[in-house]
């Protein structure tokens, strides 16, 4: 029998306030809220992108594998064209507007039960991210071994099509989750969440051991998950701004409820100097502003900058703007929340780390690529709308440079700014 811990025990002292249990069925609560949420975004999502009209009631499929892939799971893609033909597809992105859903409910979820706690033992936090992560990979079985679906190629009126009738090509291409590699992503993710949430948290408990990072971590991590809300915060905003006085409500919301935080994040690097590079060939269908379709639809791949950007629409340039106040209210953040004995040239490291570091996880996560292709007889190019690519991708090295650039005097000026700030718990010597 394990010993039970304070958290398991509930408070007999006069005035005490019971601490909140965090067992089997707590864990369970949390699983499927987060999950629930999740399917919930990417249906409504996907509904206003029109995917109820997708063949074959293939809609709760696609909703299954977008889920998927949100947590870092696998989607494969196949095809099946006859012995005279050859289909082929490949799709890597990551809907992030599902995936921050999921990510803040099962986050405040872990940390409901641990509130109003200084100090909690290291088993006892890994018991109970334990039980998360056993019920949340039983979870995932669902939508990855639901996510499967095949569909039939219309090849048209053309060239193609005559040759496709004569030798009985009938070409398909189809999609199914890798259940295994789903599974393990998917449970990597949510132990990524689970320690960002403790990192963000401040008055969520850690080891005794650990305590002495705090100081230093928690503020910066604070600042960096206040600043990516903020920028989604923003981009809502901005669509609903847009959906009201633009028309095309429905691609505005399909943006916002799948890849919302997929354009504010890629904007905000933008903002800072950052160069993505990036091609899109074919009748793909963009849920991106028109300037960022215009730079990246060439013959050739197109670098996706403040100059390019700007070069189409000069409102572009505000983007620098922004990120300066955006940055200077995240360092003051860190610094109001730092201990008042932390220095200045302290601050602009710890920001310039974290910054570092959030925009390494943006180059991550916000890469995008996309390709399909039918080929018959060699054939695939002609007419008809069969082949396609799309990528974007990030130059990592020189976003990461301008990011620590832009950390050490954000985080420095920011500190300045709140240096007549009382922080909380702290007497400044004098």
């Amino acid at each position: 029998m394990s010993p039970q811990t304070p958290s398991d025990q509930p408070a007999h002292r006069s005035g005490a306030r019971p601490a909140a249990r965090h067992g089997w069925l707590q864990a369970l609560v949390t699983v499927l809220a987060g999950l629930l949420l999740m399917g919930v975004v990417a249906a409504l999502g996907l509904w206003a992108s029109g995917a109820m009209d997708l063949p074959d009631n293939a809609y709760p499929r696609v909703v299954a594998a977008t889920v998927v892939t949100a947590v870092g799971g696998t989607i494969e893609f196949t095809g099946d064209a006859g012995a005279i033909a050859e289909t082929k597809a490949g799709l890597t992105v990551i809907p992030l507007s599902v995936t921050l859903a999921g990510a803040l409910v099962l986050g405040a979820g872990f940390l409901r039960p641990l509130r109003h706690r200084a100090v909690a033992g290291a088993p006892e936090l890994a018991g109970w991210a334990g039980r998360i992560a056993v019920l949340w990979l039983l979870a995932l079985i669902g939508p990855a071994v639901a996510a499967r679906q095949n569909f039939t190629v219309d090849l048209g009126d053309g060239t193609i099509s005559a040759i496709g009738d004569l030798f009985g090509a009938t070409p398909e291409v189809g999609f199914k989750a890798d259940v295994a590699q789903t599974l393990v992503f998917g449970v990597l993710w949510l132990l990524g969440v689970l320690v960002i949430a403790l990192l963000v948290a401040r008055g969520a408990p850690l080891p005794a051991r650990l305590l002495r990072f705090q100081e230093s971590v928690r503020p910066a991590a604070y600042a960096m998950v206040v600043l990516l809300l903020t920028c989604v915060g923003l981009g809502v905003v901005i669509g609903l701004v847009v959906a009201a006085t633009r028309g095309h409500v429905s691609e505005t919301f399909a943006v916002v409820l799948l890849g919302l935080p997929n354009l504010v994040w890629l904007a905000f690097t933008v903002g800072l100097g950052a160069t993505w590079n990036g091609r899109v060939d074919g009748p793909f269908g963009l849920p991106m502003p028109r300037v960022l379709d215009e730079v990246l639809r060439t013959p050739d791949v197109s670098a996706v900058n403040l100059r390019t950007l700007g070069d189409y629409d000069g409102r572009i340039w505000w983007l620098l703007a922004v990120d300066a106040v955006l940055l200077l209210g995240a360092a003051f953040l860190m610094a109001a929340r730092s201990p008042a004995r932390t220095r200045a040239w302290q601050h602009a490291l710890h920001m310039a780390v974290a910054l570092a570091l959030t925009v390494l996880m943006i180059c991550l996560l916000g890469r995008i690529s996309a390709h399909y292709g039918l080929s018959i007889l060699g054939l695939g190019d002609i007419g008809g709308g069969l082949n396609g690519e799309l990528f974007l991708k990030p130059q990592v090295w020189g976003a990461l440079g301008l990011a620590v650039l832009w950390g050490l005097v954000t985080g420095f000026l920011g500190a300045l700014l709140a240096k007549g700030v009382r922080r909380r718990g702290e007497v400044e010597s004098r």
